[in-house]
């Protein structure tokens, strides 16, 4: 196997990548990579000549120019002097005096936190009575034979739902939000909300148990969509969640009052772009952020997956997981900012990165416990819960009618996010 792909092999800098890359012959760069990038003038032969390169020209490496579009699309940084990152990584002080977890909430009740950033995969619902999706045995993926797919992801594919939207909007039925209560780690992000500590909760879940538990809308971004609102894929009519329950609940297949469209929950298909906030706000959010709390994810999904790279060098990143999850040795961590971005979960090394591993509403409660506001949350968690089962047994309301305005379509992405792989609840 190539050095490229080995797992414990790691380049240095720039260079070493670009010599490894000239040996992968499957390996192509556009015809203008091997043009100059000063400030976009053309190549000296069409300075001199007016004449544009030849294809063989435009097919040879030209090492400084693909350092250069290396450096600049990629946001590969080889460091000053061609010192090893790792080895600078390493020689970086520690943002924890104590990186475990006993330390790390002894430097939160000590200089606290303002702006925390969580980010939550399909974990933190399970015990909501919701179905991870990539579980051997228990996972969605892993018990959709009833639905006779060609594969189990096809449930989300556009193009399938477009030929047979039947199977997605059964397995709709089974999941559709309203019949779950919000868990412990859906109430601990409420709580750092009510305190003023939440910058933003970056959600993977599409199951609105978010919005259930109190979270403002503005606070989250609801990476994979939400069942919250509902378009009409031809004319893009908007219709509520109310109204979306009821032709789910009578097993019809939706379909748009003024044109007859499919009518599909804002939820992200394999194939579809991501909402646009998660374009826009991320690169504030992760710069300001002090602490990354991770919770319930593989962190196998980009780019999604790709969000804790984003943090500046100080913030403090804690993951609580039934498992470790982000540590990068493989040839994603080429692609990110430097090697001192490398999540660094159990590891000796680590200089801020701590992992609690078990239960997720185990270590939310653990954390408040040790914050001194575990019966607060506790006392929330009651409280709601409560609440909920109160409304369920209130009186059905009238069904809502669908929305009399359509809903603009949002402009597109960037282009270059179009090329990410877009994924859904982790």
């Amino acid at each position: 196997m190539s050095p490229l792909f080995c797992k414990n092999h790691r380049f240095n800098s720039i260079e070493r990548i670009i010599n490894a890359l000239k040996g992968h012959q499957f390996l192509t760069f556009p015809a203008q990579v091997a043009m100059s990038e000063d400030k976009g003038n053309p190549p000296k032969d069409e300075k001199k000549g007016g004449e544009k390169p030849s294809t063989s020209r435009a097919t040879e490496f030209d090492v400084e120019a693909i350092r250069n579009f290396l450096a600049e699309k990629l946001s590969l940084l080889s460091s000053g002097g061609g010192a090893d990152d790792e080895a600078d990584a390493r020689r970086a002080p520690k943002v924890l005096e104590k990186v475990d977890f006993d330390g790390l909430m002894q430097h939160w009740k000590e200089k606290g936190f303002r702006n925390i950033v969580t980010m939550v995969g399909a974990g933190i619902s399970t015990s909501a009575g919701i179905p991870d999706f990539r579980s051997p045995d228990t996972g969605l993926y892993s018990n959709l034979q009833k639905y006779n797919l060609p594969h189990p992801t096809a449930i989300f594919e556009l193009d399938y739902f477009m030929d047979n939207p039947q199977p997605f909007f059964t397995l709709a039925k089974e999941l559709y939000p309203g019949t779950f209560k919000p868990t412990p780690c859906h109430y601990f992000v409420k709580l750092l909300h009510d305190k003023g500590w939440l910058r933003r909760h970056y959600t993977q879940n599409i199951d609105t148990l978010e919005r259930i538990a109190g979270i403002p809308g503005e606070k989250m971004v609801e990476a994979h969509g939400t069942f919250f609102t509902n378009h009409c894929l031809g004319c893009r009519k908007a219709f509520t969640m109310e109204w979306m329950k009821e032709e789910i609940f009578a097993d019809r297949v939706p379909t748009c009052t003024s044109c007859n469209g499919i009518v599909k929950p804002d939820i992200v298909f394999f194939g579809e772009n991501l909402p646009m906030e998660f374009y826009e706000l991320p690169q504030k959010d992760f710069r300001d952020c002090d602490l990354l709390i991770i919770m319930g994810t593989s962190l196998e999904v980009q780019p999604f997956a790709s969000l804790p790279d984003k943090v500046n060098d100080t913030c403090v990143r804690l993951l609580v997981n039934r498992e470790l999850v982000g540590n990068r040795d493989t040839i994603w961590s080429l692609f990110t900012r430097s090697s001192a971005g490398k999540m660094e979960f159990g590891m000796p090394e680590s200089r801020r990165d701590v992992a609690w591993l078990g239960d997720c509403d185990d270590g939310v409660q653990a954390i408040a416990d040790q914050l001194g506001i575990g019966d607060e949350l506790r006392d929330l968690v009651k409280q709601e819960h409560a609440r909920i089962d109160a409304e369920s047994t209130e009186e059905p309301k009238k069904p809502a009618q669908p929305s009399k305005e359509p809903k603009e379509e949002t402009s597109e992405p960037p282009k270059e996010s179009k090329e990410a792989e877009k994924g859904k609840t982790d």
